[in-house]
């Protein structure tokens, strides 16, 4: 669009951070002794809970080890909302030097800041499994946990994502009769306050400001122009930078008289 072709797959890593964020979650069942009979690694995958409620249903085997099917969680992205105010400036850019070619200069404009909900659906058959996996998840939410993500390795932008918990909702699902399966859903609303970035593009870096200034004088009388050149800072080797602990000594920069502008350093 508008002559660029970029992707920095910041939607699918906005994806990946939220699937991340619960993917080590264990459920433990213990006896009366209080001994641990069962220690359960409960399934992340992406989809609505409406596909895992049907091939529950689809599944005939009631005797069958439920660790496969239950407990398990499932989540979406659901929604994508603009966010404006969180919307800097769209005149504000970013640059990154590149570290291998000191004389380009990668340039962005800044990000367009998104609500980005996602639904999440914790499905298990006891209700223990159920509040346990909650007990693992809510104390982390006051309301929101803060991740950093890496949205674009070119500019080495890495944000500070918060992900936001927007609500708890509970529902004991029983379809057709006493001997159907069961399941308990857990549903947990997020909204992770991400930004969208736009292309990147890249230039040289500034190395020399020329200026032509006019003097004013009558008509019908030559013009008097005076060209001035300004350097910024420079390396020993004569490469331009903004870093004063990394350029020479002013009094080591000097200015051409005869052409009011500065142009080489003493050796």
């Amino acid at each position: 669009m508008f002559g660029f072709q970029y992707y920095h797959q910041s939607l699918r890593k906005y994806v990946i951070m939220f699937g991340n964020l619960f993917n080590d979650i264990h459920v433990r069942r213990i006896n009366q002794a209080g001994e641990v009979v069962q220690n359960l690694a409960v399934p992340i995958a992406y989809g609505p809970k409406q596909k895992f409620l049907t091939r529950l249903a689809q599944d005939p085997n009631l005797d069958r080890d439920i660790a496969i099917q239950l407990p398990r969680i499932g989540f979406e992205l659901v929604n994508i909302n603009y966010a404006g105010e969180r919307k800097l400036a769209s005149t504000i850019r970013n640059t990154y030097t590149l570290t291998d070619d000191s004389d380009t200069v990668n340039s962005q404009y800044t990000p367009t800041p998104y609500d980005i909900q996602f639904e999440m659906s914790i499905m298990v058959k006891n209700a223990d499994d159920g509040t346990q996996i909650l007990e693992q998840i809510l104390p982390f939410f006051t309301p929101e946990w803060t991740t950093t993500v890496n949205l674009v390795p070119s500019m080495d932008i890495k944000m500070d994502i918060p992900l936001v918990l927007q609500g708890v909702n509970y529902e004991d699902v029983y379809e057709g009769d006493f001997e159907s399966r069961r399941a308990i859903i857990w549903t947990l609303n997020f909204t992770a306050k991400g930004y969208i970035y736009g292309p990147v593009r890249k230039s040289g870096v500034i190395k020399r400001a020329v200026t032509n200034i006019f003097n004013e004088l009558p008509r019908n009388t030559e013009t008097s122009v005076a060209n001035v050149a300004v350097v910024p800072g420079l390396t020993a080797n004569g490469t331009a930078t903004n870093l004063a602990n990394l350029s020479v000594d002013k009094s080591e920069i000097f200015s051409d008289n005869d052409y009011g502008f500065v142009t080489t350093i003493e050796e």
